[in-house]
């Protein structure tokens, strides 16, 4: 009980995913696939209470299990296996399956077929950490609410003697005749999952569930890529993305494409897709646009393929460069919004769903288009929760995301896609303006440049580089940069926002002149982000608890040009924090994100 008791502590528990280090030799950065009997029953109870809710619900049918490429997500998988069969489940094994692959596959079976998913991965953590999500068949993962059934299950029953003991014994009996049919099943569910996915995504990016009306577009896309060849480069960094439908999907549009890492499990960097992560991909793009001009995009998926960041050959500066997270999410924003007007499908009630740690370009973006901007907690179950809650409102809403984490969430997937944002970007340097016979049908860089005032900005042979100068000119911190992560010590959040106030509104007053001369700053007001819900006005910071605080800073016009942003993280022991700011001065940034390490430094400090 007291081992059972310590790996529960060591764990995070959430509606973003169950994580903690699973290697044996509990080193977070170990390659050893081994698990210890203690994580065995941590999976075996997991596997177990998700049984259970399925059953709760009258969903006897199938359960999916897959895995990311980390070391350890084999042993867990086998572990969960043997659970569910000795609880009498029939389960579907996909083994190694990028994360929107299981989701989509899990949704077109129904709740006939599939009680739901379980897949196994850490996301961006450390390669010796593993983590659970669980989902049903509705595309997603379970929202916050019905996870924290899951973990007060969890914690009942890893509280119990008997029930661990129940678990013990079930992975020694599992019948060895139940066990080999599953394995030997993989190969067909795993080629029905990939054959369900490929579907899904051309449905996704072109919005036309049929098979006519899709085709129609994805052969405007094909006959732009041969008027404007387009050659993309993939650092899959031994990610489940090596197994998924990529490289078959972007060659069959006309799209070149070169891979590195691309066995899995060939995990030969940082997990997480940012910063020095991006580098290998820079280095193969130069590469390969020196031996082919035509390539000019790149990307690397995390390990569970859900998400993506972007490189590209900056034609300026005559070499590849990273596009910061929040320029991926601001210009997938841009195109699938250009590709509603194009499609003729805007409409005024249409929003866009973000994180309250996405910057203040895509309400710039959504302004163009006349559109509103909603808000929830980071962490995609919460986003996707303010979506659902939005259509149930009347909204149309196309995409959806965390700016702060790059790549975007194309409706009616329902979790991030590295795919929907390389297409979503195809999209707007494919789709091209036209003039058959005489007449005119503006593409989706024109109608873009057309809403934003920037017409000046259009070119017939546009580059992807001219449509990244088109997008609002903005001064971010990156979450996973050294300005954006902070130890603190305050394991009351709302107690530490409580003091952070009072400090932040003695320092207003002694900064509120020079914060006016310097950048137009006139006044502030604060915000809070809990779950799907978003409150303005904030009175007391402390109200936000253990979710997401904002301060926005306003002009004289009470346009807001800038703000503050902070939350613990719900996956990591870590305390983000982030300074958005309008406009190409660095230094504004610059200067509001130590102001808000300092303020809550001292804080921290207090306690």
């Amino acid at each position: 009980m007291e081992n059972i008791n310590t790996v529960l502590s060591g764990m995070i528990l959430s509606a973003s995913g169950w994580r903690g280090i699973f290697a044996e030799n509990n080193d977070e950065e170990s390659k050893a696939p081994g698990i210890s009997t203690d994580k065995k029953i941590f999976a075996a109870a997991s596997a177990l209470v998700f049984s259970n809710y399925t059953k709760s619900l009258g969903l006897n049918s199938d359960i999916i299990i897959a895995r990311d490429t980390r070391p350890t997500g084999a042993a867990i998988a086998d572990v969960m296996l043997r659970t569910l069969l000795q609880d009498g489940r029939t389960i579907r094994l996909l083994d190694v399956c990028a994360a929107p692959e299981i989701m989509t596959y899990a949704k077109s079976l129904g709740s006939q077929a599939a009680a739901g998913f379980i897949y196994i991965s850490a996301s961006h953590n450390p390669i010796g950490h593993n983590g659970l999500k669980f989902g049903l068949t509705d595309g997603g993962v379970l929202p916050g609410p019905q996870v924290n059934i899951l973990i007060n299950d969890l914690k009942t029953l890893l509280g119990s003697r008997k029930m661990i003991s129940y678990l013990e014994n079930a992975l020694k009996e599992t019948d060895s005749g139940l066990l080999s049919a599953a394995y030997s099943g993989l190969s067909q569910y795993k080629k029905d999952a990939l054959s369900t996915y490929k579907r899904f995504t051309r449905a996704v990016i072109t919005d036309f569930s049929c098979d006519n009306e899709a085709e129609e577009v994805l052969n405007v896309i094909k006959e732009g890529l041969k008027n404007y060849p387009l050659g993309i480069c993939a650092d899959f960094n031994g990610s489940a993305r090596t197994v998924s439908i990529d490289r078959e999907f972007l060659e069959s549009l006309g799209a070149g494409f070169k891979s590195i890492n691309d066995k899995p499990g060939e995990i030969c960097h940082r997990i997480v897709p940012e910063g020095e992560s991006l580098i290998p991909c820079v280095e193969f793009l130069e590469s390969c646009h020196g031996v082919d001009p035509s390539f000019t995009l790149g990307y690397v998926p995390d390990c569970d393929g859900d998400r993506g960041n972007l490189v590209i050959w900056d034609k300026n500066r005559g070499k590849a460069r990273p596009i910061d997270a929040q320029e991926v999410f601001a210009l997938s924003c841009a195109a699938e919004l250009a590709y509603l007007a194009w499609t003729d499908r805007l409409k005024a009630k249409t929003a866009l769903a973000v994180n309250g740690a996405t910057s203040l370009r895509v309400d710039r973006i959504a302004e163009t288009f006349g559109i509103k901007v909603f808000r929830a907690e980071t962490g995609e179950a919460n986003v996707v929760g303010l979506a659902r809650r939005l259509r149930e409102d009347g909204f149309l809403v196309r995409i959806l995301g965390e700016g702060s984490n790059g790549g975007n969430i194309t409706h009616p997937a329902a979790v991030r896609d590295p795919l929907n944002t390389l297409l979503a970007i195809i999209k707007l340097l494919t789709i091209r303006s036209s003039h058959p016979g005489g007449s005119s049908k503006k593409g989706l860089f024109e109608i873009w440049c057309d809403k934003s005032g920037q017409m000046e900005l259009y070119r017939q042979d546009f580059t992807l580089g001219n449509i990244i100068a088109s997008l609002p000119a903005f001064n971010t911190t990156s979450v996973v940069s050294d300005n954006g992560v902070l130890k603190i010590n305050s394991v009351d959040h709302g107690a530490l926002k409580d003091r952070y106030q009072g400090i932040f509104l003695r320092d207003w007053e002694e900064r509120k002149n020079e914060l006016y001369s310097k950048y137009g700053i006139a006044g502030w007001d604060a915000e809070a982000f809990n779950g799907s819900e978003e409150r303005q006005g904030l009175k007391n910071f402390g109200e936000s608890g253990s979710g997401g605080l904002k301060i926005g800073f306003i002009n004289d016009e009470g346009r807001k040009i800038a703000c503050l942003w902070m939350r613990g993280s719900a996956t990591e022991p870590l305390f983000r924090v982030m300074a958005d700011t309008e406009g190409p001065d660095h230094d504004f940034e610059q200067d509001l994100i130590k102001w808000q390490r300092r303020m809550l430094t001292e804080a921290d400090n207090m306690c």
